[in-house]
């Protein structure tokens, strides 16, 4: 929204907002995309880069490489689209999923009920975070998701393209996608780096193994998506590396 008012104020300056994150942060995108429309403002524009967790999760359990025992599903997510997309999931590739807040008392419960799930062979959709999360979620933010937004094929960095991954504009508001408007840049780089995130993502390598871990590669300069995050695993391997050494 500060975006829209500053597109407001600057009617000569051409604003181009970066709408990236799950679905926690794509209801608020999709407000400032809904009002920069409704306000008519012709400088205004957004670059859309929303993905969606049910579908990268399907996507790394297909894989027969995955080391993946089970998933902690993030509870800010889950309080806007709930964990109803989790059930068939869960089931047919026979992993638990537990709901999770983010207080340490929250990660260490939904730790426990997911081991307790592993050791009795389970494969449940468990909430651990009801205080926030139900099964149905955030209706209202649904509703603005599925008028502002539309199913669309995403480029995962380190993985390759997931289908039905990710969130485009509808064609409501196409008048208001930077791609659409200034045409889609060409992907010039052509620098290649053997760079393990990928791996990492799926559970099959730890960040200690990549040559460029904690060298050339650090938050202050990463290399990979799970260095860039800051919820990023070898973000926090590198933030605890002392306890791992």
């Amino acid at each position: 929204m500060d975006a829209v008012q500053l597109a407001q104020q600057n009617p000569s300056r051409e604003v181009v907002f970066f709408a990236i994150g799950f679905e926690t942060t794509a209801p608020g995108n999709a407000l400032a995309i809904q009002t920069a429309q409704r306000l008519g403002l012709k400088n205004f524009s957004v670059l859309v880069s929303q993905v969606t967790v049910p579908a990268a999760m399907d996507y790394l359990l297909a894989s027969p490489q995955h080391g993946i025992d089970g998933f902690l599903a993030a509870g800010h997510v889950c309080t806007v689209m709930g964990y109803g997309e989790y059930y068939e999931i869960a089931t047919q590739h026979h992993t638990p999923i537990v709901v999770t807040g983010f207080e340490p008392v929250d990660i260490m419960k939904g730790l426990y009920h997911c081991l307790l799930q592993l050791e009795s062979g389970e494969s449940q959709v468990e909430n651990c975070y009801p205080r926030c999360v139900n099964e149905t979620g955030n209706l209202h933010a649904q509703n603005l998701l599925r008028e502002v937004f539309t199913i669309i094929d995403m480029e995962w960095r380190g993985i390759g393209v997931i289908k039905a991954s990710g969130l485009g504009l509808s064609a409501k508001y196409q008048n208001l996608d930077a791609n659409y408007r200034y045409g889609k840049p060409e992907n010039s780089s052509t620098q290649k780096i053997d760079c393990i995130s990928g791996l990492v993502l799926q559970g099959r390598e730890p960040p200690r193994n990549c040559p460029h871990f904690g060298k050339n590669c650090t938050p202050d300069h990463p290399l990979g998506a799970t260095m860039v995050s800051e919820e990023g695993a070898c973000a926090a391997y590198y933030r605890y590396r002392e306890i791992y050494d």
